[in-house]
C-alpha cells in the first residue's frame, strides 16, 4: 500500500505534463491514493484512501477526479476538508474548481474554529472567500443520537460566512432552546469563533435591584480601527433610571489608554444628573521609565454604590512616572484625593484632608566600599496641601486634628549591612542608617516655619541556623536571632501624619524602625529577641512557626497599647502557618500580652481543590483613637466556590461584622457552563446604611451563547454515552 501511494505521488509530480494537476506552476501541490488512473492527457482519477494537500488546506476522499479541460475537480464522499486552523469541511459529494476556491457541496457541515457547527443541505463556495449554506442549522452545541435536538440552535434559510472579514450572516434566522423557537430576526450578523473584535452587540445583562428596579444592559461594541473602540451600553430599568454607559479604550506603539464614564436620571435622587468619569493609561517612556496615570470623578457619593460600579469611599487620583532596575529605583507621583466617606451621618471634609500630594524618590543600591557589605542611599522629596485655611489653636493637640496644616519634606537617608559566618555556623551582621530631614510647615501654630532633623540607628546582630533532618527525607531549621539596636533623633518635634498606623509583624520584627512613613522614627535601646521553625517534607508539607518580642531600656510612650509595641516589653508576636500538598494552606499571626489577652490577630485558610475551593480570613484588633478606630474590629471574610455538577458551580461571599453582630455584604452565584452555553446568575446583598447609601440589593442575569468569538471559554462537552 504504501509502495503504490508514493509512486502515485511521484507519478504526479514527474509527468505535470502528461497528467497535470489542479496546481499553478509556482504553487505544488501532493496527491496520494491507493490507485491512480490517467486517460488520454485531459482526465486523472485518483481512487481508495485519495488525500490532495494544497495551499495548506487538506482534501481527503474516497475519490478524486480532474478534469484538465475544465480545471475541475468532482469528489465522492465521504469527503473532509481541513484548512490547518481549526475549519473542517463535510460532505457526501463535491465539484470544485481546482483551487478549492468555487463549487457546490451537498449534505454537507462547516465546523469553525472546532466549535460553530452548520450543518446545510448545499453549501455553495466562490471567490476562495465566501462559503454560503442553505437550509441550516448552527450551533456549537453537541449533538448526540440518543439526544439529536442540541441546547441552542440558529435555523435560517441561508446562512454566508465571509473567510475575509471572519463574518457571519444569517437570513430568516430563528433562535430556538431545546427545539423551541424563541424568537425570529430576518437578518443576522455574527463574529466566527476566530475573531477577536468585531462591531456588534455584545452579551446583554439582566440587572434588578431594590432601589431601580429591574432593567436590562445592552452593550454595543464598536472597532474604530486596529487599535480603538469604543462600547456604549444603554441601561433601562423599571423604577424610571435611565443611564447611558461609555467606554473607550485606544492602544498606541507605547502604551494604552482607557475611558468609562456614564450618565444616569434615575429616582434615587430626582431631578439631577448622576454619573461618573475615569481614566486611565499606561505608556512606555524612554530610558527605562514607565509613565501611568488614574483619575475618577463622581457626581454624588452614593453613585459607585448604587450602581455597583466600586465601592470605594476615598476617590484617588494620581499620575505617577517610575524605573525599576537591578540597583535602582526612581518614582515621582502627584496625587490628588477626595472622600466621599461618610463618618458619623455626614460626609468627611475634604478641606482638612490633604486632599494633593506629590513624591520624588530615589533609591540606589551599591557596594559598600572599604567597610564592605553593602550600602545604600535614598532621596526623597514629600509635599501635602490641604484646601482649608483654618490655623491650630495652641491649646488643640496637633496629631489628633489637622485643619489646614501644609507640609513640605526634604530626606536623605543613608544605610550599610555586613555580615559574616563563623565559630559553629553562626551568623554575625552589623547594620546602620543615618538620616536627615528638612520639613517646611505652614498653617500650624505650634508647628509652623522650617524644622530640621537628625536620625541614627545601628544594630548588631547574631543569627544560629540550626539545620537537621529525620526519616523520609524530612528537614527541619530551627534559627534562633538575637538583635540589639540603638537609635536617637535629636530633639526637632515634628507632626505625625504619615506614620500613624503601626503594623507589628514578622517581617519587622528585626528592623531598625517600625513606623510605615517617615514623620516618626523608632528611638531608644532595645533587643529584638526571636525563634522560627521550618519543616520541610519531601511529600509536599510545609510548617513554619515562629515567635518573637522586643524589649526596650525605657518607655519612650512613641507606641500605642493597640499596636503591641508599648511599654518597656512589647506583647509577643506569633505566627505560623502550614502548607499541605492537597492545596490548603493556613496562615495565623497574632499579638498576646503577658496575661494572654489578644492584642492583634490574623487568621487566613486557603483551600484550592478542582472540586471546591475556600478563602478565609478572620481579624481582630483593639480599638485606637491614633489610628482613627473608635471601636474594636473583628471580621470574618469569606469566599467560596463548589461545582454542583458536572457544568455546574455554585459561588458564595461575604464579610461579617462580630462586633456589630451584623453581616456587611453577602453574594451569592449559580453558574452554568457547557461547549456552547454560559449562564450566569448573581444575587447580592449591601448591609452598609449611611446618610448616603442604603441597605441595597442586587440580582444579575447574563446568558452567553458560546462560539461566536468572545473571551468566555467553553465548559465541559455533553457527553453522548447512554
Amino acid at each position: 500500500m504504501f509502495l503504490r501511494r508514493l509512486a502515485a505521488t511521484l507519478l504526479l509530480t514527474t509527468l505535470p505534463l502528461a497528467a497535470p494537476l489542479p496546481l499553478h506552476a509556482q504553487e505544488m501541490a501532493s496527491l496520494q491514493a491507493d490507485a491512480v488512473a490517467i486517460t488520454g492527457d485531459q482526465l486523472l482519477v485518483a481512487s481508495g484512501g485519495v488525500e490532495v494537500r494544497y495551499r495548506g488546506q487538506i482534501l481527503r476522499a474516497a475519490s478524486v477526479s480532474y478534469d484538465r479541460a475544465r480545471d475541475h475537480l468532482s469528489i465522492k464522499g465521504p469527503i473532509t476538508v481541513t484548512d490547518g486552523q481549526g475549519n473542517l469541511i463535510t460532505a457526501d459529494a463535491a465539484e470544485l474548481s481546482a483551487d478549492l476556491s468555487e463549487g457546490l457541496l451537498t449534505s454537507a457541515r462547516f465546523v469553525l474554529d472546532r466549535q460553530m457547527q452548520i450543518a446545510a443541505r448545499q453549501m455553495f463556495r466562490s471567490q476562495g472567500r465566501y462559503t454560503q449554506l442553505t437550509d441550516t442549522v448552527a450551533s456549537s452545541c453537541q449533538v448526540c443520537t440518543i439526544a439529536p435536538t442540541p441546547l441552542w440552535e440558529i435555523r435560517a434559510r441561508r446562512v454566508v460566512h465571509d473567510q475575509l472579514e471572519r463574518q457571519i450572516w444569517f437570513d430568516g434566522a430563528q433562535l430556538r432552546f431545546g427545539g423551541v423557537p424563541v424568537a425570529y430576526i430576518p437578518r443576522l450578523r455574527m463574529p466566527d469563533p476566530t475573531l477577536d473584535r468585531a462591531t456588534g452587540f455584545l452579551p446583554a445583562r439582566l440587572r434588578t435591584t431594590s432601589d431601580l428596579g429591574t432593567g436590562l444592559k445592552l452593550p454595543y461594541f464598536i472597532a474604530l480601527g486596529p487599535s480603538r473602540d469604543l462600547t456604549v451600553t444603554p441601561y433601562f430599568s423599571t423604577r424610571a433610571g435611565r443611564t447611558l454607559e461609555l467606554r473607550y479604550r485606544q492602544a498606541f506603539r507605547t502604551g494604552t489608554v482607557e475611558l468609562t464614564g456614564a450618565l444616569s436620571r434615575d429616582r434615587i435622587l430626582p431631578g439631577q444628573e448622576r454619573g461618573y468619569l475615569q481614566a486611565r493609561g499606561d505608556f512606555a517612556l524612554p530610558a527605562g521609565f514607565q509613565l501611568s496615570f488614574s483619575g475618577l470623578a463622581v457626581r454624588d457619593p452614593a453613585y459607585l454604590l448604587d450602581y455597583g460600579i466600586s465601592d470605594t469611599d476615598r476617590i484617588e487620583s494620581r499620575l505617577e512616572s517610575s524605573r525599576t532596575r537591578r540597583n535602582e529605583y526612581i518614582s515621582g507621583r502627584l496625587i490628588n484625593f477626595r472622600s466621599i466617606r461618610d463618618i458619623g451621618g455626614a460626609l468627611e471634609s475634604n478641606a482638612t484632608l490633604p486632599t494633593l500630594v506629590s513624591d520624588f524618590t530615589w533609591h540606589r543600591r551599591f557596594s559598600g566600599g572599604p567597610l564592605g557589605g553593602e550600602a545604600g542611599m535614598r532621596f526623597q522629596t514629600h509635599s501635602h496641601y490641604r484646601s482649608s485655611d483654618s490655623r491650630f489653636d495652641s491649646g488643640i493637640d496637633p496629631d489628633s486634628i489637622a485643619d489646614g496644616r501644609d507640609l513640605s519634606r526634604i530626606s536623605l537617608r543613608l544605610d550599610w549591612r555586613r555580615s559574616w559566618i563563623f565559630g559553629p555556623g553562626l551568623v554575625g551582621s552589623l547594620l546602620s542608617e543615618g538620616s536627615a530631614d528638612i520639613y517646611s510647615i505652614r498653617q500650624d501654630a505650634q508647628y509652623e516655619g522650617t524644622i530640621t532633623r537628625l536620625h541614627g540607628a545601628a544594630a548588631a546582630e547574631l543569627r544560629w541556623p540550626w539545620v537537621g533532618s529525620s526519616g523520609a527525607g524530612v528537614s527541619h531549621v530551627i534559627e534562633p536571632v538575637l538583635q540589639l539596636v540603638t537609635a536617637t533623633n535629636d530633639t526637632a518635634d515634628i507632626p505625625n501624619e504619615d506614620s500613624a498606623l503601626v503594623e507589628f509583624d514578622e517581617g519587622n520584627l528585626f528592623s531598625l524602625g517600625r513606623f510605615s512613613g517617615s514623620d516618626a522614627r523608632e528611638e531608644g535601646t532595645r533587643l529584638n529577641l526571636g525563634v522560627s521553625w521550618t519543616r520541610f517534607d519531601p511529600t509536599g508539607w510545609q510548617t513554619a512557626f515562629a515567635i518573637g518580642r522586643v524589649i526596650r531600656s525605657a518607655d519612650n510612650g512613641q507606641f500605642t497599647a493597640a499596636s503591641g509595641l508599648d511599654g518597656t516589653a512589647s506583647d509577643w508576636l506569633a505566627t505560623g502557618r502550614v502548607i499541605w500538598p492537597q492545596g490548603i494552606s493556613a496562615t495565623g499571626r497574632m499579638l498576646i500580652d503577658d496575661q494572654f489577652a489578644l492584642t492583634k490577630a490574623e487568621m487566613q485558610l486557603a483551600i484550592d481543590r478542582e472540586a471546591y475551593g475556600l478563602a478565609a480570613s478572620y481579624v481582630w484588633v483593639q480599638a485606637d483613637s491614633a489610628e482613627n478606630r473608635l471601636r474594636d474590629t473583628q471580621e470574618i471574610y469569606f469566599d467560596g466556590r463548589r461545582d454542583l455538577g458536572r457544568n455546574w458551580t455554585g459561588r458564595v461571599s461575604g464579610r461579617y461584622d462580630l462586633e456589630a453582630e451584623r453581616m456587611n455584604r453577602a453574594d451569592f452565584g449559580l453558574e452554568f457552563r457547557n461547549e456552547c452555553l454560559k449562564v450566569d446568575l448573581s444575587l447580592s446583598r449591601r448591609f452598609t446604611t449611611s446618610t448616603s447609601v442604603k441597605p441595597t440589593t442586587n440580582v444579575g442575569l447574563s446568558v452567553d451563547l458560546l462560539g461566536f468569538g468572545g473571551a468566555a471559554k467553553p465548559g465541559p462537552t455533553r457527553s453522548c454515552r447512554g
